[in-house]
């Protein structure tokens, strides 16, 4: 049988390349989208993979294409490919996307994280599940479609479009996301957010009731509260206007310092905001330069004993009025480490704020696969870290930089069958890597170089 060998420097992501294959992921996507264009040399989809590709190779432009995926034979037959678009041709496709492509792609995305996902198996019987939502700016040129002023975290005067998502916490999965203009901030977004991560989970109102949504001021609206309350969602939510939230401030009949951040005070709300359902409200006052007073509000309906296990503390039998404020306190800021930690490895790990398309459905599309290139991250996450738990603290950056850059050989037949993926021995995490991968179908082995 005629073999031959191609080295590869990023033989690390051709065995998960390989196992994405082997669950059958860009299948479904191949079954449930459809690009109008005509085919030449390769199909739209599979000019839609390379790009997918060049996102998992790190690449921070669809440029990239031509560097990082075109010259590694051995990593595109990994993915099921037997060449490499060029990058304009790439781009061109991406181009060709219609509202009713990116809908079908949204579709077979959703189709994935239901088969794969272990937010979507989540057992609401033994524990909530939590689901953080916010948007993030995505500054671009300004000619782009839905490009304008908005809000850009340390970005003045700066344009750009949206970005809405919803995460499963417990789980780092992407549930959502929503490309908006730039003007869209989350109080108009939270609705339309929550009601397509419950169709995603297939929420019922029974697991809507162990389901906690958790949000920044930026969603805190009455009309938001109300909605989710209504909807039987429980909440954990900032209030977002500050006259609002100073005004209960003025209930307040003892204020307690804390002892973690000085001159920052909390107290409970003894006269709360009647929304449509009854909720416990908790006012936040912190000390500004100028000597005054700036006054934030959470609004829940968690019980003690949940506010406990959501700020990872051991749950107090008779706690004291101190203890139950602080840790609802250290519930909420714990959102830090789930949505924003998940924007920030979006844009580090994936790059996906680097990746501009003038055309809004072509962005959408861009949107689309970084989230699926999340989330099959996170999966083998999970893989790696059973194998080590030296991996539990690793973001998107450091699983592309250090274990899908491992360099090895790739062994295929004369129909570009790929027979074995031998990784560096020499690497320091190779090994791990095989262990986390390997199986009877993915012949992946320690190679000698």
């Amino acid at each position: 049988m005629t073999k031959y060998t191609r080295f590869s420097a990023r033989a690390g992501l051709a065995a998960l390349g390989a196992w994405f294959r082997q669950k059958g992921i860009w299948t479904v996507v191949e079954g449930m989208v459809e690009i109008k264009q005509k085919v030449i040399k390769d199909t739209p989809l599979d000019k839609l993979l390379d790009a997918f590709i060049n996102i998992l190779a790190g690449g921070q432009g669809n440029v990239e294409v031509n560097t990082r995926v075109r010259p590694d034979a051995g990593l595109q037959r990994a993915f099921g490919r037997d060449r490499c678009a060029e990058q304009s041709v790439v781009s061109e496709t991406l181009n060709c996307c219609e509202e009713e492509t990116v809908e079908q792609m949204r579709r077979a995305i959703q189709c994935v994280f239901q088969q794969h996902s272990r937010a979507f198996q989540h057992d609401y019987d033994a524990q909530c599940l939590v689901l953080d939502l916010d948007t993030s700016g995505m500054p671009a040129g300004r000619q782009g479609e839905g490009v304008s002023k908005g809000y850009f975290a340390e970005s003045k005067n700066k344009r750009g479009r949206q970005l809405g998502r919803v995460i499963a916490t417990l789980y780092d999965e992407i549930v959502e996301e929503q490309l908006y203009s730039g003007k869209r901030q989350l109080d108009k977004s939270v609705i339309d957010l929550v009601e397509a991560a419950g169709a995603s989970l297939h929420l019922t109102p029974e697991r809507r009731s162990r389901c906690i949504v958790r949000m920044d001021a930026g969603g805190g609206t009455v009309e938001n509260v109300n909605w989710l309350l209504n909807a039987d969602y429980q909440l954990l939510a900032k209030v977002k206007h500050w006259k609002q939230a100073a005004k209960l401030a003025r209930s307040v009949a003892v204020w307690y310092p804390d002892p973690k951040i000085a001159g920052r005070e909390v107290g409970w709300v003894e006269a709360p905001y009647p929304f449509d359902k009854p909720t416990r409200q908790l006012a936040i006052r912190s000390l500004n330069r100028d000597g005054k007073w700036s006054y934030h509000a959470l609004v829940f309906t968690l019980t003690n004993e949940q506010f406990f296990w959501l700020a990872r503390q051991p749950v107090l039998s008779q706690p004291t009025t101190d203890q139950l404020l602080f840790t609802l306190l250290a519930a909420y800021d714990l959102r830090n480490g789930g949505i924003e930690t998940s924007y920030k490895n979006s844009k580090q790990g994936l790059g996906f704020t680097r990746r501009n398309k003038r055309q809004f459905t072509a962005q959408e599309m861009l949107i689309l696969l970084a989230q699926l290139a999340y989330n099959l991250l996170t999966w083998f996450h999970v893989s790696l870290s059973t194998v080590s738990q030296r991996f539990r603290s690793y973001g998107a950056m450091r699983l592309i930089r250090d274990l899908l850059h491992i360099p090895g050989l790739i062994e295929l037949d004369g129909q570009g069958h790929i027979l074995q993926i031998g990784l560096s021995r020499q690497h320091p995490y190779a090994s791990f890597l095989v262990q986390a991968l390997v199986s009877d179908d993915l012949p992946l082995i320690l190679g000698e170089n």
